[in-house]
Protein backbone atom coordinates (compact mmCIF):
# COMPACT_ATOMS: atom_id res chain seq x y z
CA UNK A 1 0.00 0.00 0.00
CA UNK A 2 0.98 3.52 -0.64
CA UNK A 3 0.84 6.47 1.82
CA UNK A 4 1.72 10.07 1.37
CA UNK A 5 4.40 10.77 3.24
CA UNK A 6 4.38 14.49 5.15
CA UNK A 7 7.72 14.39 6.10
CA UNK A 8 9.19 13.85 1.96
CA UNK A 9 6.10 15.06 0.54
CA UNK A 10 5.76 12.28 -1.41
CA UNK A 11 3.28 9.29 -1.94
CA UNK A 12 5.58 6.17 -0.51
CA UNK A 13 4.65 2.44 -0.31
CA UNK A 14 4.65 1.86 3.19
CA UNK A 15 7.30 -0.29 4.52
CA UNK A 16 6.95 -0.98 8.65
CA UNK A 17 9.43 -1.06 11.06
CA UNK A 18 8.43 -4.65 11.94
CA UNK A 19 6.91 -7.06 9.09
CA UNK A 20 3.26 -7.41 9.89
CA UNK A 21 3.33 -4.71 12.97
CA UNK A 22 2.13 -1.49 12.95
CA UNK A 23 2.94 1.08 15.32
CA UNK A 24 0.99 4.35 15.18
CA UNK A 25 0.18 7.98 17.43
CA UNK A 26 -1.91 9.96 17.19
CA UNK A 27 -2.10 13.89 19.19
CA UNK A 28 -4.98 13.92 21.13
CA UNK A 29 -6.91 16.62 22.79
CA UNK A 30 -5.95 18.72 25.88
CA UNK A 31 -8.74 18.68 28.00
CA UNK A 32 -10.13 21.93 29.30
CA UNK A 33 -13.06 22.19 26.93
CA UNK A 34 -15.61 19.93 24.89
CA UNK A 35 -14.03 18.91 21.77
CA UNK A 36 -15.78 20.30 18.40
CA UNK A 37 -15.91 18.50 15.28
CA UNK A 38 -12.77 19.77 14.19
CA UNK A 39 -11.02 17.75 16.74
CA UNK A 40 -13.29 14.73 15.44
CA UNK A 41 -11.73 14.69 11.78
CA UNK A 42 -8.13 13.26 12.55
CA UNK A 43 -10.33 10.70 15.57
CA UNK A 44 -12.44 9.32 12.65
CA UNK A 45 -9.56 9.88 10.09
CA UNK A 46 -7.40 7.66 12.42
CA UNK A 47 -9.69 5.03 13.57
CA UNK A 48 -10.16 4.26 9.69
CA UNK A 49 -6.45 3.73 9.21
CA UNK A 50 -6.59 1.84 12.51
CA UNK A 51 -9.44 -0.68 11.38
CA UNK A 52 -7.81 -1.36 7.76
CA UNK A 53 -4.11 -1.84 8.78
CA UNK A 54 -6.34 -4.59 10.86
CA UNK A 55 -8.38 -5.76 7.75
CA UNK A 56 -5.16 -6.40 6.16
CA UNK A 57 -3.71 -8.66 8.96
CA UNK A 58 -1.40 -6.38 11.02
CA UNK A 59 -0.89 -6.05 14.36
CA UNK A 60 -1.64 -2.74 15.08
CA UNK A 61 -0.60 -0.76 17.97
CA UNK A 62 -2.32 2.16 18.23
CA UNK A 63 -1.70 5.14 20.94
CA UNK A 64 -3.07 8.68 21.21
CA UNK A 65 -2.79 10.85 24.59
CA UNK A 66 -4.80 13.52 26.91
CA UNK A 67 -3.05 16.84 27.36
CA UNK A 68 -4.05 17.14 30.71
CA UNK A 69 -1.05 19.42 32.20
CA UNK A 70 -1.61 22.81 30.51
CA UNK A 71 -1.96 26.42 30.92
CA UNK A 72 -5.81 26.43 29.31
CA UNK A 73 -6.58 23.64 32.25
CA UNK A 74 -5.39 26.11 35.35
CA UNK A 75 -7.36 28.89 33.85
CA UNK A 76 -10.20 26.85 33.30
CA UNK A 77 -10.03 25.12 36.82
CA UNK A 78 -9.84 29.50 37.96
CA UNK A 79 -13.10 29.78 35.55
CA UNK A 80 -15.28 26.27 37.10
CA UNK A 81 -13.62 26.98 40.62
CA UNK A 82 -12.57 23.76 41.02
CA UNK A 83 -9.09 21.84 40.95
CA UNK A 84 -6.91 21.42 37.15
CA UNK A 85 -7.08 17.58 38.03
CA UNK A 86 -10.99 17.84 38.53
CA UNK A 87 -11.16 19.57 35.04
CA UNK A 88 -9.18 17.28 33.29
CA UNK A 89 -11.28 14.34 34.44
CA UNK A 90 -14.24 15.97 33.56
CA UNK A 91 -13.07 16.43 29.82
CA UNK A 92 -11.27 13.29 29.19
CA UNK A 93 -14.34 11.46 30.25
CA UNK A 94 -16.75 13.81 28.13
CA UNK A 95 -14.27 12.99 25.21
CA UNK A 96 -14.71 9.39 26.08
CA UNK A 97 -18.25 9.83 25.30
CA UNK A 98 -17.82 11.60 22.23
CA UNK A 99 -15.78 8.83 20.90
CA UNK A 100 -18.46 6.27 22.03
CA UNK A 101 -21.41 8.61 20.17
CA UNK A 102 -19.28 8.53 17.39
CA UNK A 103 -18.67 4.74 16.92
CA UNK A 104 -14.90 5.33 17.10
CA UNK A 105 -12.79 2.20 18.68
CA UNK A 106 -11.25 1.29 21.77
CA UNK A 107 -7.98 1.74 21.15
CA UNK A 108 -4.45 0.33 22.51
CA UNK A 109 -3.08 3.44 24.34
CA UNK A 110 -4.29 6.69 26.27
CA UNK A 111 -1.21 8.00 27.81
CA UNK A 112 -1.39 11.08 29.90
CA UNK A 113 0.84 13.55 30.34
CA UNK A 114 1.02 13.52 34.60
CA UNK A 115 1.75 9.88 34.43
CA UNK A 116 5.00 9.99 32.23
CA UNK A 117 6.39 13.16 34.33
CA UNK A 118 9.44 11.31 35.35
CA UNK A 119 9.60 10.10 31.91
CA UNK A 120 9.72 14.12 30.89
CA UNK A 121 12.29 15.05 33.54
CA UNK A 122 14.49 11.98 32.09
CA UNK A 123 14.36 13.16 28.56
CA UNK A 124 14.90 17.09 29.19
CA UNK A 125 18.06 16.06 31.38
CA UNK A 126 19.09 14.05 28.28
CA UNK A 127 19.18 17.12 26.27
CA UNK A 128 20.28 19.76 28.63
CA UNK A 129 23.52 17.01 29.35
CA UNK A 130 23.59 17.01 25.11
CA UNK A 131 23.50 20.61 24.63
CA UNK A 132 20.29 20.98 23.18
CA UNK A 133 18.64 22.44 26.02
CA UNK A 134 19.36 25.44 28.39
CA UNK A 135 17.87 25.99 31.95
CA UNK A 136 17.25 30.05 32.58
CA UNK A 137 15.19 30.97 36.06
CA UNK A 138 13.51 27.57 36.07
CA UNK A 139 12.55 27.55 32.78
CA UNK A 140 14.63 25.17 30.11
CA UNK A 141 14.64 25.58 26.38
CA UNK A 142 15.55 23.37 23.42
CA UNK A 143 18.68 24.96 21.12
CA UNK A 144 16.42 24.63 17.62
CA UNK A 145 19.65 25.99 15.62
CA UNK A 146 21.16 23.17 16.72
CA UNK A 147 19.21 20.76 14.54
CA UNK A 148 20.04 21.25 10.65
CA UNK A 149 17.24 20.06 9.08
CA UNK A 150 14.75 21.86 11.11
CA UNK A 151 11.72 22.66 9.37
CA UNK A 152 12.03 19.34 6.71
CA UNK A 153 8.11 18.78 7.92
CA UNK A 154 6.52 21.96 7.86
CA UNK A 155 8.97 23.34 4.73
CA UNK A 156 10.11 26.16 6.48
CA UNK A 157 13.72 27.95 6.30
CA UNK A 158 14.79 28.53 9.63
CA UNK A 159 16.62 31.57 8.73
CA UNK A 160 12.99 33.20 7.30
CA UNK A 161 11.66 32.24 10.46
CA UNK A 162 10.95 35.96 11.65
CA UNK A 163 11.31 36.92 15.40
CA UNK A 164 7.46 37.08 16.38
CA UNK A 165 6.02 36.12 13.44
CA UNK A 166 5.13 32.64 14.35
CA UNK A 167 7.00 32.14 17.46
CA UNK A 168 6.68 33.70 21.46
CA UNK A 169 8.83 36.13 22.33
CA UNK A 170 10.70 35.20 25.25
CA UNK A 171 13.55 37.53 26.67
CA UNK A 172 15.03 34.06 28.67
CA UNK A 173 15.51 32.55 25.31
CA UNK A 174 19.07 32.70 23.45
CA UNK A 175 16.85 32.37 19.97
CA UNK A 176 13.40 33.39 19.14
CA UNK A 177 13.07 30.31 17.91
CA UNK A 178 13.88 28.00 20.78
CA UNK A 179 10.85 26.25 22.47
CA UNK A 180 10.16 25.69 25.91
CA UNK A 181 10.62 22.41 27.67
CA UNK A 182 9.73 23.10 30.82
CA UNK A 183 8.34 26.13 32.31
CA UNK A 184 8.34 28.25 36.00
CA UNK A 185 4.98 28.48 37.10
CA UNK A 186 3.19 30.75 40.24
CA UNK A 187 0.06 29.94 39.83
CA UNK A 188 -2.15 27.11 39.31
CA UNK A 189 -1.24 22.93 39.53
CA UNK A 190 2.65 23.12 39.86
CA UNK A 191 4.75 20.06 39.91
CA UNK A 192 8.56 19.65 41.20
CA UNK A 193 11.11 19.25 38.90
CA UNK A 194 15.16 19.34 38.65
CA UNK A 195 14.61 22.84 37.62
CA UNK A 196 12.03 24.31 40.06
CA UNK A 197 8.20 24.44 40.21
CA UNK A 198 6.64 24.11 36.94
CA UNK A 199 4.84 22.08 34.09
CA UNK A 200 5.91 20.51 31.02
CA UNK A 201 6.19 22.39 27.46
CA UNK A 202 3.64 20.97 24.94
CA UNK A 203 5.92 20.03 22.34
CA UNK A 204 8.13 17.64 24.85
CA UNK A 205 4.79 15.67 26.01
CA UNK A 206 4.17 13.51 23.26
CA UNK A 207 8.06 12.66 22.38
CA UNK A 208 8.22 11.73 25.59
CA UNK A 209 5.20 9.24 25.54
CA UNK A 210 5.96 7.72 22.26
CA UNK A 211 9.62 6.94 23.36
CA UNK A 212 8.08 5.47 26.54
CA UNK A 213 5.52 3.23 24.65
CA UNK A 214 6.78 2.28 21.58
CA UNK A 215 10.35 3.29 21.81
CA UNK A 216 12.47 5.48 19.64
CA UNK A 217 10.45 5.46 16.66
CA UNK A 218 7.00 4.34 15.14
CA UNK A 219 5.52 3.94 11.34
CA UNK A 220 2.65 6.26 11.44
CA UNK A 221 2.61 9.87 13.47
CA UNK A 222 -0.86 11.59 12.78
CA UNK A 223 -2.47 14.41 13.41
CA UNK A 224 -4.74 17.74 11.93
CA UNK A 225 -2.42 19.77 9.68
CA UNK A 226 -2.25 22.54 12.10
CA UNK A 227 -0.14 20.64 14.36
CA UNK A 228 2.31 20.52 11.28
CA UNK A 229 4.26 23.52 12.74
CA UNK A 230 5.33 24.43 15.07
CA UNK A 231 4.19 21.29 17.47
CA UNK A 232 4.98 18.08 15.05
CA UNK A 233 8.39 20.21 13.69
CA UNK A 234 9.20 20.11 17.39
CA UNK A 235 8.71 16.89 18.52
CA UNK A 236 11.12 15.76 15.40
CA UNK A 237 13.72 18.23 16.12
CA UNK A 238 13.85 16.60 20.09
CA UNK A 239 13.70 13.67 18.03
CA UNK A 240 17.04 14.07 16.16
CA UNK A 241 18.49 15.67 19.37
CA UNK A 242 18.62 12.39 21.65
CA UNK A 243 17.83 9.89 18.90
CA UNK A 244 19.10 11.01 15.81
CA UNK A 245 15.76 9.94 13.61
CA UNK A 246 12.30 11.86 12.51
CA UNK A 247 10.10 9.84 15.30
CA UNK A 248 8.00 8.47 12.57
CA UNK A 249 9.38 6.89 9.11
CA UNK A 250 5.71 8.34 8.04
CA UNK A 251 3.64 11.68 8.80
CA UNK A 252 -0.25 11.83 8.20
CA UNK A 253 -1.86 15.13 8.58
CA UNK A 254 -5.61 15.61 7.69
CA UNK A 255 -7.31 18.91 6.19
CA UNK A 256 -8.95 21.51 8.24
CA UNK A 257 -12.64 21.99 8.11
CA UNK A 258 -14.67 24.41 7.12
CA UNK A 259 -18.49 25.63 7.45
CA UNK A 260 -19.84 26.72 4.12
CA UNK A 261 -16.20 27.43 2.85
CA UNK A 262 -15.15 29.28 5.68
CA UNK A 263 -12.71 28.06 8.32
CA UNK A 264 -14.66 26.83 11.74
CA UNK A 265 -13.97 29.61 14.77
CA UNK A 266 -15.90 31.21 17.65
CA UNK A 267 -15.39 34.54 16.44
CA UNK A 268 -17.42 33.21 13.29
CA UNK A 269 -20.37 31.69 15.36
CA UNK A 270 -19.65 28.78 13.39
CA UNK A 271 -17.89 26.14 16.26
CA UNK A 272 -19.68 23.60 16.99
CA UNK A 273 -19.25 20.93 19.42
CA UNK A 274 -19.15 17.33 18.72
CA UNK A 275 -21.36 16.35 21.60
CA UNK A 276 -24.00 18.59 19.87
CA UNK A 277 -23.27 17.95 16.29
CA UNK A 278 -24.25 14.46 17.15
CA UNK A 279 -27.42 15.44 18.47
CA UNK A 280 -28.21 16.99 14.52
CA UNK A 281 -27.03 13.78 12.38
CA UNK A 282 -26.09 10.19 12.94
CA UNK A 283 -22.50 9.07 13.04
CA UNK A 284 -22.71 7.38 10.24
CA UNK A 285 -23.89 10.31 8.09
CA UNK A 286 -21.32 12.52 9.51
CA UNK A 287 -18.57 9.62 8.55
CA UNK A 288 -19.68 9.83 4.94
CA UNK A 289 -19.49 13.03 4.87
CA UNK A 290 -15.64 13.14 5.95
CA UNK A 291 -15.23 10.28 3.61
CA UNK A 292 -16.69 11.37 0.23
CA UNK A 293 -13.44 13.96 1.02
CA UNK A 294 -10.34 12.85 0.99
CA UNK A 295 -8.31 12.96 4.48
CA UNK A 296 -5.86 15.51 3.02
CA UNK A 297 -7.87 18.07 1.75
CA UNK A 298 -10.16 20.86 3.33
CA UNK A 299 -13.67 19.58 3.95
CA UNK A 300 -16.44 21.90 3.81
CA UNK A 301 -19.52 21.71 5.57
CA UNK A 302 -22.58 22.32 3.60
CA UNK A 303 -26.61 21.36 4.35
CA UNK A 304 -25.66 19.70 0.57
CA UNK A 305 -23.01 17.58 1.53
CA UNK A 306 -25.86 16.16 4.85
CA UNK A 307 -28.15 15.43 2.47
CA UNK A 308 -26.08 13.15 0.48
CA UNK A 309 -24.63 11.49 3.00
CA UNK A 310 -28.21 11.17 4.88
CA UNK A 311 -29.83 9.44 1.08
CA UNK A 312 -26.17 7.36 0.89
CA UNK A 313 -26.51 6.47 4.49
CA UNK A 314 -30.13 5.22 4.09
CA UNK A 315 -29.56 3.62 0.83
CA UNK A 316 -26.80 1.32 2.85
CA UNK A 317 -29.08 0.86 6.17
CA UNK A 318 -32.29 -0.39 3.42
CA UNK A 319 -30.09 -2.52 1.23
CA UNK A 320 -28.48 -4.43 4.09
CA UNK A 321 -31.67 -4.50 6.21
CA UNK A 322 -33.43 -6.88 2.97
CA UNK A 323 -30.26 -8.96 2.93
CA UNK A 324 -30.45 -9.65 6.71
CA UNK A 325 -33.97 -10.64 5.55
CA UNK A 326 -32.85 -13.11 2.73
CA UNK A 327 -30.06 -14.53 5.28
CA UNK A 328 -32.10 -15.32 8.43
CA UNK A 329 -35.35 -16.58 5.96
CA UNK A 330 -32.91 -18.86 3.94
CA UNK A 331 -30.82 -19.53 7.47
CA UNK A 332 -27.58 -18.29 6.05
CA UNK A 333 -24.86 -17.88 8.75
CA UNK A 334 -23.58 -14.31 9.26
CA UNK A 335 -19.91 -14.49 8.92
CA UNK A 336 -18.73 -11.54 6.83
CA UNK A 337 -14.98 -12.19 6.93
CA UNK A 338 -13.95 -11.85 3.28
CA UNK A 339 -11.72 -9.90 1.19
CA UNK A 340 -12.48 -7.03 -1.68
CA UNK A 341 -9.33 -6.29 -4.27
CA UNK A 342 -11.28 -3.13 -5.62
CA UNK A 343 -11.93 -2.10 -1.68
CA UNK A 344 -8.04 -2.46 -0.96
CA UNK A 345 -7.30 -1.00 -4.37
CA UNK A 346 -8.56 2.38 -3.50
CA UNK A 347 -7.77 2.01 0.35
CA UNK A 348 -4.12 1.20 -0.77
CA UNK A 349 -4.07 4.44 -2.91
CA UNK A 350 -3.49 6.58 0.35
CA UNK A 351 -6.79 5.39 1.60
CA UNK A 352 -8.85 7.19 -1.07
CA UNK A 353 -12.17 6.98 0.35
CA UNK A 354 -14.03 8.70 -1.85
CA UNK A 355 -13.67 6.34 -4.21
CA UNK A 356 -14.41 3.75 -2.03
CA UNK A 357 -17.93 5.56 -1.05
CA UNK A 358 -18.66 5.37 -4.65
CA UNK A 359 -17.82 1.86 -4.74
CA UNK A 360 -19.95 1.03 -1.82
CA UNK A 361 -22.96 3.00 -3.82
CA UNK A 362 -22.38 0.83 -6.59
CA UNK A 363 -22.22 -2.28 -4.36
CA UNK A 364 -25.81 -1.57 -2.69
CA UNK A 365 -27.38 -0.84 -6.35
CA UNK A 366 -26.02 -4.70 -7.06
CA UNK A 367 -27.53 -5.89 -3.98
CA UNK A 368 -30.79 -4.16 -4.48
CA UNK A 369 -30.72 -5.72 -7.98
CA UNK A 370 -29.74 -9.27 -7.03
CA UNK A 371 -32.36 -8.61 -4.23
CA UNK A 372 -35.26 -7.94 -6.64
CA UNK A 373 -34.10 -10.74 -8.85
CA UNK A 374 -33.12 -13.59 -6.19
CA UNK A 375 -30.00 -13.90 -7.73
CA UNK A 376 -26.44 -15.73 -6.71
CA UNK A 377 -24.52 -13.20 -5.47
CA UNK A 378 -26.60 -12.12 -2.39
CA UNK A 379 -24.17 -12.98 0.16
CA UNK A 380 -21.12 -12.49 -1.64
CA UNK A 381 -22.32 -8.48 -2.32
CA UNK A 382 -23.53 -8.22 1.72
CA UNK A 383 -20.30 -9.59 2.77
CA UNK A 384 -18.47 -6.81 0.91
CA UNK A 385 -20.85 -4.14 1.85
CA UNK A 386 -20.58 -5.15 5.40
CA UNK A 387 -16.91 -5.81 5.51
CA UNK A 388 -16.26 -2.18 4.08
CA UNK A 389 -18.78 -0.27 6.20
CA UNK A 390 -17.13 -2.14 9.33
CA UNK A 391 -13.44 -0.64 8.10
CA UNK A 392 -14.91 2.79 7.80
CA UNK A 393 -16.80 2.94 11.14
CA UNK A 394 -19.90 2.50 9.90
CA UNK A 395 -22.34 0.88 12.09
CA UNK A 396 -25.36 -1.32 10.55
CA UNK A 397 -26.93 -3.69 12.70
CA UNK A 398 -27.92 -6.75 11.33
CA UNK A 399 -29.80 -9.07 13.74
CA UNK A 400 -29.94 -12.54 13.92
CA UNK A 401 -33.27 -13.50 14.55
CA UNK A 402 -34.80 -15.57 17.27
CA UNK A 403 -37.75 -18.00 17.19
CA UNK A 404 -40.21 -15.28 17.34
CA UNK A 405 -38.90 -12.91 14.90
CA UNK A 406 -39.36 -15.98 12.51
CA UNK A 407 -43.17 -16.21 13.58
CA UNK A 408 -43.49 -12.94 13.49
CA UNK A 409 -41.89 -12.36 9.56
CA UNK A 410 -44.06 -15.37 8.23
CA UNK A 411 -47.03 -14.06 10.09
CA UNK A 412 -46.84 -10.39 8.44
CA UNK A 413 -46.52 -12.26 4.84
CA UNK A 414 -49.21 -14.22 5.50
CA UNK A 415 -51.31 -11.33 6.26
CA UNK A 416 -50.24 -9.32 4.01
CA UNK A 417 -50.89 -11.94 1.52
CA UNK A 418 -54.43 -12.30 2.58
CA UNK A 419 -54.97 -8.39 2.79
CA UNK A 420 -55.70 -8.11 6.05
CA UNK A 421 -53.63 -5.33 6.80
CA UNK A 422 -54.91 -4.73 10.10
CA UNK A 423 -53.34 -7.64 11.33
CA UNK A 424 -50.36 -7.58 9.12
CA UNK A 425 -49.92 -3.95 10.32
CA UNK A 426 -49.90 -5.49 14.07
CA UNK A 427 -46.91 -8.17 13.13
CA UNK A 428 -44.83 -4.81 10.89
CA UNK A 429 -44.55 -2.99 13.82
CA UNK A 430 -43.24 -5.76 15.81
CA UNK A 431 -40.61 -6.46 13.22
CA UNK A 432 -40.07 -2.61 13.12
CA UNK A 433 -39.57 -2.52 16.86
CA UNK A 434 -36.42 -4.93 16.77
CA UNK A 435 -35.35 -3.35 13.60
CA UNK A 436 -35.84 -6.17 11.44
CA UNK A 437 -37.56 -4.67 8.76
Amino acid sequence: MKIYNSLTDKIEEFKPIKENEVTMYVCGPTVYNYVHIGNMRPVITFDMVYKYFKYLGYKVTYASNFTDINPKIITMAKEMGITEREVADKFIDAYLKDLESYNCSNIDERPTVIEHLDDIFTFIKKLIEKDYAYEKDGDVYFRVNKIKDYGILSNQNILELESGSRVEIDDKKEDPLDFALWRKTTEGEQFLSPWGKGIPGWHTECVVMINSIFGNKIDIHGGGVDLKFPHHENEIAQSMALNNNHLANYWMHNGHINVNGEKMSKSLGNFILAKDFIKMHDANIIKIALFKTHYRLPLNFTDELFNEANIINDKIKNGLKQANIYLNTNQIDNNFNIKDTTFEEYMNDDFNTPNVISYLIELVKNLNSELRNNGNNIVNITKKIVTITSVLGLKYDLPKWEKDDFENYNKWQEYRNLKNFEKADMYRKKLIEKNII
